[in-house]
């Protein structure tokens, strides 16, 4: 049986954590930042850990986290 693929692309935009809970960032941080709030902006900052709806598909795009 031949090693599986990393996604690339899932793999520099989702980390793991020590207990091998998967964490992303938060969308709408990128651009057009003037209109939104300095509270809204800080909030977007922080990352959140992977809710459980994605957490199956998530996890086959990156096998050797």
């Amino acid at each position: 049986m031949p090693k599986m693929k990393t996604n690339r692309g899932a793999a520099k935009r989702f980390k793991t954590t020590g207990s091998g809970k998967i964490v992303r960032g938060k969308a709408y941080a990128n651009h057009i930042l003037t209109k939104k709030s300095t509270k809204r902006k800080r909030n977007l900052r922080k990352s959140i850990v992977l809710d459980a709806a994605n957490l199956k598909q998530i996890a086959k795009l990156i096998p050797y986290r």
